[in-house]
């Protein structure tokens, strides 16, 4: 099964391929439409002519910044995105030997995943909580206790990016978070 998040092909397909551009989807996706996020990796790609993180680390940063806010950037802001994204490339490189399939194949359990993503540049807990559900419900990566680790992302619904598989699942999503900021602000 391909992963089906940014509703275009080819970007699909990068992440689908790729665990490092699965990571770095999940990296861009804060404070800009998901879809758009998802699809930074493989705008990288098509620029920069490689995903591999060791490149993406040793690249000229000025170079890299500039390549990432070239319309349509790949973030709304792409300099500390390209900073941020060249930091967990290097992060992959230098402690993952270039491979980021082994955070989680390297992981001991899910407490231990949790752990190693919440290392990375960007990922706080809740954003943690949510990759490794992706993982878990797209991918089929299921460390033993996954479901407790990431609490109500592991259930069945339209929460968060993990549940996205198809146009309508990301509509379901968005209005998810709609009734919840909805929510939120009327309770003060």
């Amino acid at each position: 099964m391909g992963i089906a998040i940014t509703g275009d092909d080819h970007a699909d397909e990068v992440l689908t391929g790729s665990p490092f551009a699965l990571l770095v989807g999940m990296m861009l996706d804060q404070q800009y439409p998901m879809e758009h996020a998802f699809r930074g990796p493989a705008k990288v790609l098509d620029r920069f002519g490689s995903l591999e993180p060791a490149a993406i680390a040793a690249a000229d940063p000025d170079e890299f910044a500039e390549l990432c806010a070239t319309p349509p950037a790949i973030h709304r802001f792409p300099g500390s995105m390209a900073r941020r994204l060249q930091e967990l490339a290097r992060i992959v490189a230098d402690e993952h030997e270039g491979d980021a399939s082994r955070l989680w194949t390297g992981a001991t359990d899910a407490k231990d995943l949790l752990r190693r993503i919440q290392a990375l540049p960007g990922f706080g807990k809740q954003k943690s909580q949510i990759f490794v559900a992706l993982l878990a419900k797209q991918l089929g990566v299921r460390p033993p206790g996954w479901e407790q680790v990431v609490g109500a992302y592991a259930e069945d619904g339209y929460r968060s990016v993990a549940d996205v598989v198809d146009a309508e699942s990301l509509q379901k999503v968005r209005d998810h978070k709609k009734q919840m900021k909805a929510a939120a602000k009327a309770a003060g």
